[in-house]
């Protein structure tokens, strides 16, 4: 099965999903917008409407979408619009691109239980949308955090992150 998030940078939110059992794969990307075949710059310039996404591929008998669906809105800010961190712009929105009505009618209730229990103090802006065309990013953004661990924004923002993340799985 597949899932696609766009919670932010997709370096960030990469690596998260590496690191969470039953999911085989995932592919950084882009999603959601209008230009064929767009480059990183094209997308990080916030004029072709494209998201920047991970497009996960995930077993259903080790882990159910809405179990990455936890994990999606554990691991990012879901009350800001346009914007993750210091990342500015309509390619960092929150979304999650559903590919069947399924995980459609599974994220709209996920987010409704979210906001019916006010486990954010600002609303959720999260918005569900049909996956259209996945573009892959290029080659030197997969496994980014892996292969770029001494990068300053590595260490810095998705270093702290992933441990975060990490030590929850463990209690």
């Amino acid at each position: 099965m597949k899932a696609t998030f766009g919670g932010g940078c997709f370096w960030c939110t990469e690596v998260i999903f590496q690191n969470t059992a039953g999911v085989n794969s995932v592919r950084p990307g882009y999603m959601g917008g209008e230009r064929e075949n767009p480059t990183y710059e094209q997308v990080c310039s916030g004029a072709t409407g494209h998201v920047e996404v991970i497009e996960i591929d995930f077993d259903e008998t080790q882990i159910s979408f809405q179990k990455l669906l936890e994990v999606f809105f554990k691991t990012h800010d879901p009350t800001t619009l346009n914007r993750q961190g210091a990342d500015v712009g309509t390619q960092y929105r929150s979304v999650v691109f559903y590919h069947d009505e399924a995980q459609k009618q599974a994220a709209m209730d996920f987010i409704q239980a979210l906001e019916s229990e006010k486990v954010f103090d600002s609303p959720i802006v999260t918005a569900v949308e049909p996956a259209s065309r996945f573009w892959e990013a290029e080659a030197y953004h997969h496994d980014y955090f892996n292969q770029n661990p001494q990068n300053q924004f590595c260490q810095v923002v998705i270093a702290p992150k992933l441990s975060k993340y990490l030590k929850t799985l463990n209690h």
